[in-house]
């Protein structure tokens, strides 16, 4: 079993590589993302290239391998379970759950985890909308799009919320924002660099181009 320390470096590549377009990440990106040197990152990619986890040639980006892109989905997995857990059994506040989720996520056995996702009923997602992999580590994403995107008038269902921070979380469970919400697109201000939306039984809502950017929706007749 990787160490948490590796788990936690190619969780995070594994983040990094599939916002960048090209596919990798870069070494002061990942140093940023992790709070660490950019001389401790570059070592422990250096080992994790040793240990074929990693391809990382010199001057170019890093690439997790099969070996090393298996073990990212099986992080996530036990990651957003958890999460799932903490939710729908404890109770727990959604905005709090990624950082538990953080401590535990490393040492929940595959047994355990497997009678959790079996208790759960095998959640496609977590409560973020996040896809949570299957065992054979297969992901079912729903095909979707940034809010700040949508047209006027538009009518969309929240799929997923990108951002773990907890006062954005907070904001958007009290502006009705959680996925599985209807909403309509009331108004697009180019110049403001907002738009304002309603959810059912909601108020409108006005966000900043950045923070609606921040949630994915589907579009719904």
């Amino acid at each position: 079993m990787a160490t948490e320390t590796v788990e936690n470096y190619i969780k995070a590549l594994y983040a990094l590589c599939r916002e960048s377009p090209s596919g990798e990440a870069g070494v002061v990106r990942l140093a940023q993302e992790l709070g660490v040197t950019k001389g401790t990152a570059t070592s422990m990619i250096k080992r994790l290239s040793l240990a074929r986890l990693v391809k990382a040639e010199p001057y170019s980006g890093i690439a997790l391998t099969a070996k090393g892109n298996k073990i990212a989905l099986d992080v996530l997995r036990r990651h957003r379970v958890i999460e799932t857990f903490l939710v729908r059994t404890l109770n727990l506040d959604w905005a709090d759950v990624h950082e538990e989720a953080e401590r535990l996520e490393h040492a929940l056995s595959a047994r355990i985890l497997d009678r959790l996702d079996e208790f759960l009923g095998r959640p496609s997602t977590d409560p973020h909308g996040d896809p949570i992999p299957d065992a054979a580590g297969n992901v079912s994403e729903t095909r979707s799009k940034p809010l700040a995107k949508c047209r006027a008038r538009e009518r969309v269902c929240i799929v997923r919320i990108m951002d773990q921070n907890r006062a954005f979380l907070k904001f958007v469970a009290e502006s009705g924002l959680k996925p599985g919400a209807n909403l309509v697109v009331h108004s697009v201000s180019t110049q403001g660099n907002s738009l304002t939306v309603q959810a059912v039984r909601g108020k409108p809502v006005t966000l900043s181009h950045s923070a609606a950017g921040k949630i994915l929706v589907k579009i719904i007749s």
